[in-house]
């Protein structure tokens, strides 16, 4: 039955059927729907031209697709139509280190540089050009994040700011912080919050990757905590990470980064792969699943570019995200 639909699919491909497509896998649950579906579905709506859909489809399953060539050219291409030339280009590079020489990427990459060499340059505080978020290169090196445009991405309403926004820290105070939690905090997450201490996002929904995916998915977020004691809803707070992790039964496995509307889940920085002092993965815990862990994103920097509102638009970051 599986092959019979992988054989009309990639017939309506060949047909240039693209709706087709999408309504034939759409229509099947989607905790049935794995890698290989996914991708067809994603290539369907690229042909589309629906790129935002795109990209969310091509997320869900950016953990199967780490070392995929074809998964980093096609989100590329959606990210390169969307015009978000650094995002594609990342793609684009990661698909040419695991399939080198692919004259396809290759003239894709000639493009992005050429597009980005054209880009104007903004004055003052507009230097940099609205983006959508992207998955990056999928791996365990950082990226920093080097800005976050506070309006758009966070909800800095009287309420949120009261209970999650703090100043921003000093180098010492993030070293006192991580000595606390006895966990080295990621580099991307240290420089957000110099630029915009813990808080409320607009954007609170992360895609769950099809293949942890079970009765969720999206994950949605509450607030970040953010570095500092002072607010109880921080890290060191009283009703911070360790607070969380020990009345809450949570496995000791990193620090809690994310509270959620649930006071039974939460998302937590996973240092069981990289150590103590390492690149931690995201993930999210979920207490009432007896306390199942589900995998989010290969790091921070991913976490947050992934993070979408209801009606599933991305984050408006500003920057190299």
């Amino acid at each position: 039955m599986r092959d019979d639909l992988l054989v009309q699919l990639q017939e309506w491909h060949e047909e240039d059927e693209f709706q087709e497509i999408v309504d034939a896998i759409q229509a099947i649950p989607v905790e049935e729907r794995d890698y290989e579906l996914v991708n067809h579905l994603g290539r369907a709506l690229n042909n589309l031209e629906r790129y935002e859909e795109a990209v969310e489809q091509f997320l869900t399953v950016a953990k199967e697709g780490t070392g995929d060539p074809l998964w980093h050219y096609r989100i590329g291409l959606a990210y390169y139509y969307l015009e978000q030339y650094a995002h594609a280009l990342q793609a684009f590079e990661r698909a040419d280190e695991l399939d080198p020489e692919d004259e396809d990427t290759l003239e894709f990459l000639e493009w992005i540089r050429s597009k980005m060499e054209e880009e104007p340059s903004e004055e003052s505080v507009d230097e940099s050009v609205d983006t959508v978020p992207s998955i990056t290169e999928i791996s365990t090196v950082p990226v920093s994040v080097s800005h976050l445009e506070p309006t758009g991405f966070w909800n800095d309403s009287a309420e949120a700011v009261d209970q999650y926004v703090l100043a921003p820290p000093t180098d010492e105070q993030v070293e006192s912080v991580e000595e606390q939690l006895v966990f080295k905090l990621p580099t991307s997450y240290i420089n957000m919050m110099k630029l915009h201490n813990g808080g409320v996002p607009h954007y609170r929904h992360f895609p769950v990757s099809q293949a942890e995916a079970a009765k969720k998915v999206r994950v949605e977020v509450k607030g970040i905590l953010g570095i500092g004691r002072e607010k109880a809803h921080s890290l060191g707070g009283e009703t911070g990470s360790r607070f969380i992790i020990e009345q809450g039964g949570y496995p000791e496995i990193g620090v809690v980064i994310c509270e959620c509307p649930s006071d039974s889940e939460v998302v937590m920085l996973d240092y069981r792969e990289s150590g103590n002092a390492g690149e931690p993965e995201v993930v999210h815990v979920d207490k009432k699943e007896s306390y199942k862990i589900t995998w989010l994103a290969p790091n921070f920097e991913t976490f947050i570019q992934g993070l979408v509102n209801e009606e599933n638009q991305p984050a408006n970051l500003k920057g190299a995200l």
